[in-house]
């Protein structure tokens, strides 16, 4: 298998967004219904947008910020796993997803990682793993608004409402009454320039249902199956599909 090699030059990276037109960010994404935009040449073109929080996570070796889930690597996908911090058991359309992944050292090649994150206790966590022969990296959140900047956990108390690039009352009009309050279900896309950290794509629903193997996450990403059949810019990492 090729190990792509990762870019130096500034014309490899992906153009940042600035922060005052993060609201674009979400109009972008809203554009396509089945939230997979970013599979196509237009959607590794989108802008991206900086983290500007510090959010801490339990991990088996100490606390990581989300730079270090990175684990040195380019680009992270983090799926959002339904697992409210009272619940004993994880959600079972989260559960159906995760059986259904399949071989992701591709990920790793192409300087990708994948984690999965969920509020419940990494105790919680690590036993459900356990009885489901899991091995993905999962870890909880350390008390930050992770999930609910990213839209997975909705509590108006802390942040307005909002899922799948909808607000209340349009998931109201929608008739999407389980998205209003408490835990949903998601897959975000985060890239790293030096101790920088990006966010590039979000989906949500049903947008996630097909990202199952190491090539259709890598479609969610900003560069990438790196093959030289895609429609990237120029000087992005590519090798022959072939090779």
């Amino acid at each position: 298998m090729t190990t792509y090699e990762r870019p130096a030059s500034a014309d490899c990276l992906p153009r940042a967004m600035a922060r005052r037109t993060k609201q674009n960010f979400s109009r972008w994404r809203k554009s396509s219904p089945d939230n997979t935009t970013a599979s196509t040449p237009n959607g590794r073109r989108l802008p991206m947008v900086k983290i500007e929080k510090n959010y801490l996570f339990e991990s088996p070796g100490g606390e990581q910020s989300l730079k270090d889930l990175f684990e040195g690597r380019r680009q992270l996908v983090v799926y959002h796993f339904m697992f409210d911090p009272s619940w004993e058991k994880g959600c079972p359309g989260c559960t159906g997803y995760v059986n259904a992944i399949g071989d992701l050292g591709m990920l790793n090649k192409c300087d990708t990682t994948f984690v999965m994150v969920s509020r419940a206790a990494f105790t919680k966590l690590e036993a459900y793993k356990e009885r489901q022969g899991w091995r993905f990296p999962w870890v909880p959140l350390l008390g930050s608004d992770f999930n609910y900047d990213f839209h997975v956990t909705n509590n108006e108390k802390i942040a307005p409402v909002e899922y799948n690039y909808r607000n209340k009352a349009e998931l109201e009009a929608n008739k999407v009454p389980n998205a209003i309050v408490g835990e949903e279900h998601g897959l975000s896309v985060f890239f790293r320039i030096g101790d920088e950290v990006f966010h590039t794509y979000s989906a949500y629903a049903r947008g996630t249902e097909a990202l199952t193997d190491a090539r259709a996450l890598l479609d969610m990403t900003p560069y990438g199956r790196q093959q030289d059949f895609e429609n990237s810019p120029p000087s992005w990492p590519q090798k022959p599909t072939y090779e």
